[in-house]
């Protein structure tokens, strides 16, 4: 090996790009992993305690996700003024302070409004974390960073699952109000964190994007007005995609385990194995389809996720790629905006179909359609320009 490809191995392991994947799993962990997924096993102690209907739970999940595209519409704004960095932490205590006091909540509008903070929290987070990505790393290299910044949720999914199911063991019917603390006051811990290493620009560092330089090269090229109308309506087309991501998988983790529990007679102890092993191998799956979209494209990569979603669901009953790096944030939050519009159907619909049929297959169903309706949409998804 060559002295310059030595020296190139050398920047590429040390890059504080880095750096910014680790405390942006750290930030996914607490924005989306506990801020979201861990609902899914709160819900079920939370709802008896609460005397909750299945239409209750499916609208406070519903309540997070307006929170959540009401911060999209705000987070890139918030961004260029006052930076990726302090955006991102600020959310991350709104986050954490908003599960903090769902922890001493004594009903269903009074945790339907915290949690619809809690939602805003996370955009204010998420969005912008994404963004970084953009900055950081090149085309050559973005997918895997991004991968491996995503397995933060399947951590906190495994954390919740083993965590919920203990709490609750050892502190009876009230425990979840343990447990919404605990995570709550994590969160505020990793907004610390984030404050402290998250840097908005690799300029600062005096760093340039990590990834091959002839990529770097097409990305200081002026874009054709008729590439940049191209690509905006294959932004629409991606939202489209998004929307069906949105409104299935927030069911699934909204209410399998409240399924497992109440409808086939599994334990809480035993549903919480099943979601830990659920995020256990989520942990993998976003490095693996990181590396996949690098190395096969974005479109394949897509297609192969929703097909096991369809799979998933029959069972139970890429931004910075068009719009480039400096308008990546603007990007995100624009299909975000479809993603909310799902997320925010997804899971009353569900409640309501549940509280009607007295089961959540149907809900099941329902999205095992609307995902593999998402593969053949993929499949014609354009190629995005290269950046």
């Amino acid at each position: 090996m060559s002295q310059k490809d030595q020296a190139l191995k050398e920047n590429y392991k040390s890059h504080y790009g880095w750096i910014i994947v680790i405390t942006g799993m750290a930030v996914l962990f607490s924005c989306l992993g506990l801020g979201r997924f861990s609902l899914g096993m709160l819900l079920p102690s939370m709802g008896i305690s609460l005397n909750l209907n299945y239409s209750q739970m499916g609208l406070i999940g519903t309540g997070n996700f307006v929170g959540y595209m009401i911060s999209v519409v705000l987070a890139g704004m918030i961004a260029r003024r006052i930076g990726a960095r302090w955006t991102i932490s600020i959310g991350l205590v709104l986050v954490g302070g908003s599960m903090v006091l769902i922890s001493q909540a004594m009903g269903f509008l009074e945790v339907m409004s915290l949690y619809v903070a809690t939602g805003i929290g996370s955009g204010l987070a998420n969005v912008p974390m994404m963004g970084l990505v953009s900055h950081w790393f090149l085309k050559s290299t973005r997918g895997r960073a991004a991968g491996i910044m995503l397995s933060g949720n399947g951590i906190a999914i495994v954390f919740t699952g083993l965590l919920i199911p203990w709490v609750n063991a050892t502190l009876g019917a009230e425990g979840w109000r343990t447990g919404w603390l605990a995570i709550g006051v994590i969160s505020l811990f990793i907004a610390a964190v984030a404050a402290f290493f998250l840097c908005n620009e690799p300029g600062q560092k005096g760093l340039m994007p990590l990834g091959d330089a002839d990529t770097l090269m097409t990305s200081t090229k002026p874009e054709p007005e008729e590439r940049k109308r191209s690509n905006k309506w294959a932004m629409v087309h991606l939202g489209c995609i998004y929307t069906l991501f949105g409104a299935t998988y927030v069911v699934y983790a909204t209410f399998i385990v409240t399924t497992m529990v109440n409808e086939r007679g599994f334990g809480e102890n035993t549903a919480g194995t099943f979601w830990a092993v659920v995020g256990g191998l989520s942990i993998f799956s976003g490095p693996l389809f990181g590396w996949l979209s690098d190395r096969m494209g974005r479109k394949i990569g897509m297609m192969v996720v929703y097909t096991l979603f369809t799979i998933s669901y029959v069972l139970v009953a890429a931004v910075g790629d068009y719009m480039g790096p400096v308008r990546a944030v603007e990007a995100f939050g624009f299909i975000t905006l479809f993603f909310g519009v799902g997320q925010i159907t997804g899971p009353a619909v569900a409640g309501f179909t549940a509280d009607i049929t007295g089961t959540f297959s149907m809900a099941f169903w329902l999205c095992s359609f609307l995902t593999a309706s998402a593969v053949v949409l993929t499949k014609f998804l354009r190629p995005p320009s290269r950046f």
